[in-house]
C-alpha cells in the first residue's frame, strides 16, 4: 500500500494519496482544488488516481473533489445528516449528466484496488462527518491500519462543532453540536488503541484551537492525551470545555461551506494571470478592484498604492485575502514573479479566482511616475500610545482574537478579530482617528489597510500590545524602585 500525506502549510490542510500498488489505483482523501499536485505525486510513483472522497462539507477551503469528477473518477461522499447537509452538485456535470458518485453511509465499504474503505459517521463537528478506516487487503491485513479523520479527532484536540454557528451563521446549533460530538467521542473511545490517525488539520488551523503539529499519531495516544477527548467525563463538562475560547473563524468560511455544498466552480486549471505595467497599474480604481500588496510591512507601510491591502504570502496570506476581499472583486498581485504560481494556489483553494493581472514588485517604484497616488501608513511605538491616546484621543481598536483581548487590553478598546473586520465595519466609527494594534503588530498592519481602503484614519502600534505591556511593566518596576 502507498501512503502519503500531503500538507498545506498555510491552511494547515493535510490529504491524502493512497493506493494499491498492485493495480495502480489510487484515492485522495480530502483534496484540495489545484489537483494537478496529486497527479503529479501519484504518477511519480506509478500511480493514477480512480477516487477522490471528503471527509465532510468543508469550511476552510474549496474542495477538489469536483475536479477529480469531473476528469472521470469516482468520488465517495457521506450521505449522513439531513437534507441541509448533502451535496447537491452531484447531477451538475459540466456538459450535463451526472457525476460517478457513491453516498455513504454509517459502516459502508468500498474498495480500492486491494485496499478497503470504511465509513464511520463521527458528527459533531458537522451532522455528515465521516471518517474513513483502512485496511490493507493486499498486504495480507485483516484489520485495519488506521482512520482518515478529517475534523473529527485531531493530534492533541477534537475538531470545533461551533464552527456551524460562529462562521456559517446557524443560530443556536453550537450546543447540539457538542452534544454530538460527545458521543461521538464516546464512540471513539471504544476504537482499538493501536489504530494509526490521520488528521485533516494540523497546528494553525481555525477548525480547533490546540491542534498539535506531528503529522499523525494513534487512538491510544489521543485517548491519553488529547485534553478534548479527556474532558468528556461528563456531557456538560465536555461541553462547557470544547466551546471555550474557540478562535474567530475567517471571513470566507461561511462561503467555502456554501459553495462546498452547492458545487465549486470547475477550475479544470490553474488561472495564469499577465504580467501588468506600472501605467496599467496606476489606472486602476482600487476602491473596485482589490489590490493585494504582498511586500512586507517596512516597504508597504512607506509607500504603497492607495487602496491596496497588505497580505504578505506568510502562513496567514489565505486568511488575510480571504477575509478581505470578496469573490465577486477582480484581483491585481503586486509580487515577485517567482511566487506567482504560490499566491494563484493560495487563492483558488480559497475560491478567489479573479486575478486578472499582476505588477512585479520589483517595479513598484513605477507606480508614482505612472500617476499613481502613493501614500504611507502612519505608526507609532507601543511605549508611545499612552501619550497618544492622551493628546490625540484616537478610537482604539484591538484586533487580536477574543481570548487575547480577554486576558489584557487597553481600556476603552473595541476587540475585533482582524479576519472578522470587513463584516463589522459598521461597528468602528468614521468620525475619529483610529489606533490600531494587536499582540505583536502585524495583524494590525493587516487590518489598518483594509480600513484605509475603506476610507479611515488610522495608526498602527508597532510591537502590539505584547511591547505595550512591557512598557507598562518596566514602568511600574520604575515607580516601585523609586
Amino acid at each position: 500500500m502507498f501512503f502519503r500525506q500531503i500538507y498545506d502549510e498555510k491552511l494547515a490542510e493535510a490529504a491524502y494519496l493512497i493506493g494499491c500498488q498492485k493495480t495502480g489505483e489510487a484515492i485522495v482523501i480530502d483534496a484540495e482544488r489545484d489537483i494537478d499536485r496529486y497527479e503529479k505525486l501519484a504518477a511519480e510513483n506509478g500511480l493514477r488516481i480512480v477516487a477522490a472522497a471528503d471527509t465532510h462539507i468543508h469550511a476552510d477551503y474549496l474542495t477538489g473533489m469536483r475536479e477529480f469528477a469531473e476528469k472521470g473518477a469516482r468520488i465517495y461522499l457521506s450521505d449522513e445528516g439531513d437534507a441541509d447537509w448533502k451535496y447537491m452538485w452531484l447531477d451538475k456535470k459540466s456538459g450535463g449528466g451526472s457525476y460517478d458518485a457513491v453516498r455513504l453511509k454509517h459502516n459502508d465499504t468500498f474498495k480500492i484496488g486491494n485496499i478497503r474503505f470504511r465509513a464511520i459517521h463521527t458528527p459533531g463537528h458537522t451532522p455528515e462527518h465521516l471518517c474513513y478506516e483502512v485496511t490493507d487487503l493486499g498486504g495480507g491485513a485483516n484489520e485495519p491500519m488506521g482512520v482518515a479523520t478529517g475534523d473529527f479527532v485531531f493530534v492533541g484536540d477534537l475538531g470545533r462543532p461551533d464552527l456551524l454557528e460562529s462562521a456559517a451563521g446557524m443560530r443556536g446549533i453550537a450546543d447540539p453540536s457538542a452534544k454530538r460530538l460527545y458521543q461521538t467521542v464516546r464512540d471513539f473511545q471504544t476504537w482499538p488503541d493501536y489504530l494509526q490517525i490521520w488528521p485533516g488539520h494540523g497546528a494553525g488551523s481555525a477548525c480547533g484551537k490546540a491542534l498539535g503539529a506531528v503529522p499523525q499519531t494513534t487512538v491510544g495516544y489521543e485517548k491519553r492525551f488529547n485534553s478534548a477527548v479527556r474532558a468528556a467525563t461528563t456531557e456538560q463538562a465536555f461541553i462547557d470545555f470544547i466551546l471555550e475560547g474557540q478562535p474567530e473563524p475567517p471571513m470566507y468560511f461561511a462561503r467555502m461551506k456554501r459553495d462546498n455544498k452547492m458545487g465549486p466552480r470547475v477550475l479544470g486549471a490553474l488561472p495564469k494571470p499577465k504580467a501588468l505595467t506600472a501605467r496599467e497599474v496606476a489606472a486602476l480604481d482600487t476602491r473596485a478592484v482589490a489590490v493585494i500588496d504582498t511586500r512586507d510591512w517596512a516597504a508597504f507601510r512607506d509607500a504603497h498604492l492607495a487602496g491596496s491591502l497588505f497580505c504578505p504570502l506568510t502562513k496567514s496570506f489565505n486568511s488575510d485575502a480571504g477575509s478581505f476581499v470578496t469573490e465577486d472583486e477582480d484581483i491585481v498581485l503586486i509580487v515577485d514573479p517567482a511566487r506567482v504560481d504560490e499566491a494563484m494556489r493560495d487563492l483558488v483553494r480559497i475560491g478567489l479566482d479573479r486575478v486578472v493581472g499582476f505588477l512585479d514588485a520589483a517595479k513598484f517604484s513605477e507606480l508614482a511616475a505612472a500617476g499613481a497616488t502613493i501614500t504611507k501608513t502612519r505608526e507609532i511605538a507601543a511605549a508611545d500610545a499612552d501619550s497618544e491616546i492622551n493628546t490625540r484621543a484616537p478610537f482604539v481598536l484591538d484586533v487580536r482574537r477574543a481570548t487575547e483581548h480577554a486576558a489584557g487590553n487597553i481600556a476603552g478598546a473595541l476587540n475585533i478579530a482582524h479576519t472578522r473586520l470587513l463584516g463589522k465595519l459598521a461597528e468602528v466609527p468614521r468620525d475619529r482617528e483610529l489606533l490600531v494594534h494587536c499582540q505583536a503588530g502585524l495583524r494590525s498592519a493587516r487590518a489598518c489597510a483594509l480600513l484605509e481602503r475603506h476610507g479611515y484614519t488610522v495608526t498602527n502600534m508597532g510591537g502590539g500590545f505584547g511591547a505595550y505591556s512591557k512598557t507598562k511593566s518596566a514602568a511600574q518596576t520604575s515607580c516601585n524602585a523609586r
